[in-house]
């Protein structure tokens, strides 16, 4: 990929399953921070973050296979599970006992589902725009892009899925720039191949492959209801809506919680400042 705005950073890679190459940032020195991104972004969306905080922490952003500078596999399953183990598989590699976890739309599903396997490895997480439950809420816009052929010509043959999202997600309009960011690993049909996959991969019903993954997922929220949580909310979201901040907020009650009415889903994008003025106490509490 051509030189990204406000990403200056240099991806290292590791084999996960399969022999495919996965990529990832590891910036800065100090208590760990562990950033999983969701669809259809890819460590981009955590830039500002990394920047801000790799003066004093070690900050850690896979690219999910298909995502980012990692492999784009065109036969690979592409599955919930698939992207938990490999995320398991990249921080026992860089041998991360203890972190901060933040997530973010699918992230928080693959991010959980890492640390409800081993909560003891956890020492808080940030959760941004995302579940890790099962819901049946899914908005038509996307819906249609699950739908047989006429999904794939969506997302794979006119970027109907990532590039919508560099407008729909926000409600700052993004620089030219930075949208360009979003959208340089989806540039044709063959470079969309998770863009579609992760639509598929939401499972509304049990008969879904995924389904027993995310149930699994769900169940293991219960481990870490003693750690500490600041949920980070994007109030003007259309797909993870208020229902879902109400959620998490009835699931873990001790959580601090912040909701930014003037934010959409790409939250980090038209709040970041005040994300990070309430992230840092946080971190800070988190490895006091």
């Amino acid at each position: 990929m051509a030189e990204l705005a406000q990403y200056p950073f240099t991806p290292k890679s590791i084999r996960v399953e399969g022999g495919h190459t996965m990529a990832y940032l590891d910036e800065g020195t100090g208590p760990v921070v562990v950033m999983v991104h969701g669809n259809p972004s890819w460590s981009y969306l955590y830039r500002n973050v990394v920047t801000a905080l790799s003066k004093g922490y070690r900050c850690i952003v896979p690219d999910h296979l298909g995502c980012g500078f990692s492999d784009i596999p065109q036969q690979y399953p592409y599955r919930l599970a698939n992207h938990i183990n490999n995320l398991e598989l990249l921080l026992d590699h860089l041998h991360v006992t203890g972190c901060v976890l933040m997530v973010h739309d699918w992230g928080g599903a693959i991010g959980m589902g890492w640390a409800g396997r081993y909560p003891e490895r956890v020492q808080g997480v940030v959760v941004l725009n995302t579940a890790a439950f099962h819901s049946s809420r899914i908005p038509f816009r996307i819906r249609i892009c699950r739908w047989p052929l006429l999904g794939a010509l969506l997302v794979r043959g006119v970027n109907g899925f990532a590039w919508p999202a560099t407008f729909m997600a926000v409600e700052k309009k993004m620089a030219p720039e930075v949208a360009q960011g979003f959208l340089a690993p989806y540039n044709n049909w063959n470079s969309r191949v998770a863009v579609h996959k992760f639509v598929q991969d939401i499972p509304l019903h049990v008969t879904h492959p995924s389904w027993d993954t995310l149930t699994e997922v769900e169940s293991s929220l219960r481990r870490l209801q003693d750690k500490p949580m600041l949920i980070c909310w994007g109030g003007r979201d259309f797909c993870f809506d208020f229902s879902f901040y109400q959620q998490w907020q009835t699931r873990f009650p001790e959580a601090l919680s912040r909701c930014y009415w003037q934010a959409g889903h790409y939250v980090l994008e038209d709040a970041f400042t005040e994300v990070m003025a309430d992230m840092i106490p946080f971190l800070e509490r988190c490895n006091g």
